[in-house]
C-alpha cells in the first residue's frame, strides 16, 4: 500500500481543571483524546463514530490546528504539523480543510454566499486572480448542485442541505487533499443527509479528495467509509475495513454498538442478538484504569483493570486468514455474529 497522506500518533488532548477565582490552580484534567493512532490514504475515507463525549470531535480540531496536542504527532506528507504556526501553519492548512456539524451557525449571517466561499481566495490570493474569483466561486456553486446565480445571497434564505452545500463548497474552494468532516449530516433530514453523502462521493472521485469522515450514525459511515476506527472513552477500540468492523466485530463495545442499530425487516429482528450495556459512561476527568470500557463490559477481568489493551491484532487471529484479523483494543478480542446488526 502506498504511504499514508495523514498519519496520526499518540495523539493526546487533556483539557485542564482548575479552582479558585483570583489564585486558580490544576486540580485535574478532562482527558478528551488519551493516545489516538492511525493512517488515512490518498482517496481513502476514514470513518470515525462512537457516542458523544467520545472524543470525535476533538480529533478533528486537533487535525485541524484549532486546538494543540498535549502530545502526539500529526504528520502530513512525512512532516509533523501539529506544533506549526503562522506562514507554515497557513501553507499547510490549504490543503486541509473542513465541513463543519451544523450547517446554520457555520457560516456568517453577515455574508453573502460569494463572500463566504470566496474568503479563502483572500487568504490564499495565489489560488486564484481577484479577475477570476467570482467566476470560480460560481463554477463552485455548481460543483456543489446549487445554482450559480445564488452567489448575491445571505445564509438565511437557504434551507439546511442548501447551506451544508455551501459549506462543502467553501471547502473545495482551495483544492485540497484532504477534508475533515465533523458530522456533516447530523443536523440534516434523512434524505438531505442522502444527498449530502453523495454529493461528498462524487466529489471524492473527481477531486481525488481523502475524507475523515466522522458521524453517530453507522449507516452513513459504512456507506461512505473505506475503513472504520469506533472510538470510546478518548482511544480507538478497533479500527479496519467497513467489512471487517461491520460484518466480524472482535471489540465487545463494537459489538454493542452494532446490536444497536435498528432493524426494520421484522424476519430479521427475530434472530438479532441485542446486547445492553449496564451502567453510564465514566468521566473522561477520572477514567477507569486499565481498559477503559472494562466497567461496562460484560469479558472483563482482572487483568482488564491492571494493564491498557494495545490496539493490535487479537493474537488469536494473528495467522489466521479471517476478516476478524484486523486491530482491536482488547484482551480477549473475539468475532461475534451481531445478526442484522448492519
Amino acid at each position: 500500500m502506498a504511504e499514508p497522506i495523514l498519519q496520526v500518533r499518540n495523539l493526546v488532548k487533556h483539557f485542564p481543571l482548575t479552582s479558585g477565582i483570583l489564585f486558580k490552580r490544576q486540580v485535574g484534567a478532562v482527558q478528551a483524546v488519551d493516545g489516538v493512532s492511525f493512517d488515512l490514504y490518498q482517496g481513502e475515507t476514514l470513518g470515525i463514530v462512537g457516542e458523544s463525549g467520545c472524543g470525535k470531535s476533538t480529533v478533528a480540531k486537533l487535525l485541524m490546528n484549532l486546538e494543540k496536542p498535549t502530545r502526539g504527532e500529526i504528520f502530513y506528507k512525512g512532516e509533523d504539523i501539529s506544533r506549526l504556526s503562522g506562514r507554515a501553519l497557513k501553507a499547510v492548512r490549504r490543503n486541509i480543510q473542513m465541513v463543519f456539524q451544523d450547517p446554520y451557525t457555520s457560516l456568517n449571517p453577515r455574508m453573502t454566499v460569494g463572500d463566504i466561499i470566496g474568503e479563502p481566495f483572500d487568504i490564499h490570493p495565489e489560488v486564484a486572480p481577484k479577475g477570476e474569483r467570482r467566476k470560480k466561486v460560481q463554477d463552485l456553486l455548481d460543483v456543489v448542485g446549487l445554482n450559480p446565480e445564488y452567489i448575491n445571497r445571505y445564509p438565511h434564505q437557504f434551507s439546511g442541505g442548501q447551506r451544508q452545500r455551501i459549506g462543502i463548497a467553501r471547502g473545495l474552494a482551495l483544492n485540497p487533499e484532504i477534508i475533515i468532516c465533523d458530522e456533516p449530516v447530523s443536523a440534516l433530514d434523512v434524505s438531505i443527509q442522502a444527498q449530502v453523502v453523495n454529493l461528498m462521493g462524487r466529489l471524492q472521485e473527481e477531486f481525488t479528495l481523502s475524507y475523515v469522515f466522522i458521524a453517530h450514525d453507522l449507516s452513513v459511515v459504512r456507506h461512505i467509509s473505506d475503513r472504520v476506527g469506533v472510538m470510546y472513552l478518548g482511544k480507538m477500540a478497533e479500527i479496519g475495513t467497513d467489512t471487517e468492523i461491520y460484518d466480524h466485530p472482535t471489540h465487545p463495545y463494537t459489538q454493542a454498538l452494532l446490536s444497536a442499530v435498528p432493524q426494520p425487516d421484522p424476519e430479521g429482528r427475530e434472530g438479532r442478538q441485542r446486547i445492553l450495556l449496564s451502567g453510564d459512561v465514566p468521566s473522561p476527568a477520572n477514567p477507569p484504569s486499565g481498559c477503559r470500557f472494562r466497567t461496562r463490559c460484560w469479558k472483563a477481568e482482572a487483568k482488564c483493570a491492571e494493564e491498557v489493551p494495545v490496539l493490535a491484532v487479537p493474537e488469536v487471529y494473528q495467522d489466521a486468514d479471517s476478516p476478524a484479523r484486523h486491530e482491536s483494543a482488547c484482551h480477549f478480542a473475539e468475532e461475534r455474529d451481531i445478526v442484522g446488526a448492519a
